[in-house]
């Protein structure tokens, strides 16, 4: 596999240990890009990362680790000073990418409880229990039928409700935070000439998802972020884009009240018939991190095989 970036090219991955970011650092590595990784989890989970890290490594690039918070302002002057020690006066960081998912994910108020009329609607004309057919859609809903995904019961949500800290502080997680890094790095000459910084959206961006009002906020604050980057960090040769995935089977999509249903509304309406994987994100962002790819700046650069423009008409 060749591989096009020179030996003292870094890229510095928030969120570095699953989905988006880790799928990002296995494709730049396979291509020469050294790599540090600023993660935060659990012991626990360390026996499912660390081999994942192995692999990294047997790439023969560099890969520096960080299992820290990577919103406290201590983390990010330790990542930084150990940036700038290992990469020496010649290395640089090529690629910022910003793949924090750590948002609330509540309701802004209680649901009213509502009969399903079309579940009503459908035993009447069959002639036979609600609750009988309500089990058997849950049943072949769960079997991967994914076009009953609109019978299907609604998903448990949290008992408490979104308050100003909730959403303040997602935002800070998941969107403002990049500007704190960005000037940073900045300010310590820490960015090559050519210099890329990515952050991720979703399709939630534009549309309310029931319980990720806070993500979507936080989502638009992101791309209101990188816009100005994009603007004002022309002259230092930083371009910054969006990438707007598709539906992607990750942890964080998981953990989304009801993305079993937003999995089966993508998989009918996407072109393809799949989901957008983590790689799919890897490779583009990959293509964006080459010279050839200098000119494109300031984009929300959607990857979802046409997900966002089909009708989903069978």
């Amino acid at each position: 596999m060749a591989k096009e970036f020179v030996r003292d090219v870094w890229a510095l991955i928030l969120g570095g240990s699953s989905g988006f970011g880790l799928a990002v650092a296995h494709k730049l590595a396979e291509h020469g890009m050294n790599l540090c990784l600023v993660h935060r989890d659990r012991r626990g989970a360390m026996s499912r990362i660390e081999p994942e890290f192995a692999r990294i490594r047997s790439t023969g690039v560099s890969l520096l680790t960080f299992n820290a918070d990577a919103l406290d302002a201590a983390t990010r002057t330790t990542v930084l000073d150990q940036i700038a020690s290992v990469v020496g006066a010649t290395g640089h960081v090529r690629v910022l990418l910003h793949s924090i998912a750590f948002g609330n994910l509540k309701l802004i108020a209680p649901g009213k409880a509502s009969s399903h009329h079309a579940r009503g609607a459908l035993a009447s004309a069959l002639g036979v229990d609600e609750g009988r057919l309500t089990t058997s859609v849950n049943s072949l809903f769960e079997q991967g039928v994914d076009a009953l995904h609109t019978l299907v019961g609604p998903p448990a949500y949290s008992n408490s409700y979104l308050d100003d800290e909730d959403l303040a502080r997602t935002i800070y997680s998941m969107g403002t935070s990049l500007l704190g890094w960005t000037q940073e790095m900045l300010r310590r000459g820490l960015f090559a000439d050519d210099a890329r910084i990515f952050g991720l959206t979703s399709e939630g961006n534009q549309l309310a998802w029931k319980g990720y009002a806070a993500v979507a906020a936080a989502k638009a604050a992101l791309e209101s972020i990188v816009r100005a980057i994009a603007v004002e960090l022309a002259p230092y040769g930083i371009r910054a884009n969006v990438i707007q995935a598709g539906i992607t089977d990750t942890p964080a999509l998981r953990a989304i009240p009801g993305s079993d249903r937003l999995r089966a509304q993508a998989r009918l309406r996407n072109p393809f018939g799949r989901l957008t994987t983590p790689l799919d994100v890897a490779n583009v962002i990959y293509l964006l991190s080459l010279d050839e790819a200098a000119w494109v700046n300031g984009e929300i650069i959607r990857v979802d095989g046409g997900e966002h423009i089909s009708g989903g008409m069978p």
